[in-house]
């Protein structure tokens, strides 16, 4: 197998046909080596505006900003080879208008050299999803628990108990399907509900907190490496204690430093470090 055809990328449309086949596995990544690391093992990769509140200690993902997403997209595509990298769009950089969202959309695709975008809602965004499919813009759709609308939502809480609140995300479900998103993400929904909408709509469903019967799984890396541990969601299943390698390398270092056992000479410039002495074998 040629260099070129192991480094081919991912596309929509081969994520697409992933339906009801094997699980498209996803991730998030913010910064080129995340990017490097996770490559190969995954057919998705997510720039989401997740980063606020991971890398920037934001409350939430409201305070984001396009520039943000398309600094921390360029980052993951140099690191990047393999998979299908999406690029999520920011709070108030598509909801005032189709034409805004098809213009910010653009940019991010020019200047990331992305495969797609993703934004948030169902219905009331079917709209603007056609909008953008039609003018040659990938949408990964994104319906249920919506991060950007938290606080008209009431906070970050479980969807789809009551049978008004279930038929609601249904209908956004299709709605966003009908509209041309190539998959979508179902966030934060009661099992069955997100399994019936699986088997509903035509095009990859991608569960965060969702159902294993769902097409595909997302996860925040850093919470899956326990980077980021300031709360751990239900769903949230560690892989990796990094976050507690990282401060006791951190302590180590520090008490090396104050009794100045680093660095010694063997870390220093223009000195010779003391050879081990030769052994005689007779």
């Amino acid at each position: 197998m040629s260099v070129a055809t192991k480094l081919k990328r991912i596309s929509v449309p081969q994520i697409t046909a992933m339906k009801g086949g094997t699980p498209v596995v996803c991730l998030t990544a913010y910064t080129s080596l995340t990017a490097v690391l996770l490559d190969e093992s995954v057919d998705l990769l997510l720039v989401g505006d997740s980063l606020g509140m991971v890398l920037y200690g934001m409350d939430s993902t409201l305070g984001v900003t396009l520039d943000m997403m398309i600094a921390h997209g360029q980052a993951v595509m140099r690191g990047s080879k393999r998979a299908c990298v999406i690029v999520d769009l920011p709070f108030g950089s598509y909801q005032e208008s189709k034409e805004s969202a098809f213009r910010n959309s653009a940019r991010v695709m020019k200047e990331v050299g992305c495969s797609g975008v993703k934004l948030e809602g169902g219905v009331e965004m079917a709209e603007t999803i056609r909008f953008l499919t039609e003018r040659g813009i990938p949408v990964l759709g994104h319906v249920g628990l919506l991060p950007q609308s938290v606080n008209t939502a009431g906070g970050f809480r479980s969807l789809g108990r009551g049978e008004k609140e279930a038929a609601a995300i249904v209908d956004d479900a299709k709605a966003v399907a009908d509209a041309g998103a190539f998959a979508m993400v179902i966030e934060g929904t009661v099992e069955p509900l997100a399994r019936q909408i699986t088997g509903i709509v035509p095009v990859p469903t991608i569960g965060i907190g969702a159902s294993p019967a769902c097409d595909g799984q997302i996860l925040v890396t850093e919470d899956l490496t326990g980077l980021f541990s300031d709360f751990k969601p239900k769903f949230v299943k560690r892989y990796a204690e990094l976050g507690r390698s990282i401060a006791e390398a951190g302590r180590e270092y520090a008490e090396e430093v104050r009794a100045r056992r680093f660095p010694t000479l063997e870390h220093c410039f223009g000195t010779k470090a003391a050879k081990p002495a030769k052994v005689d074998p007779s």
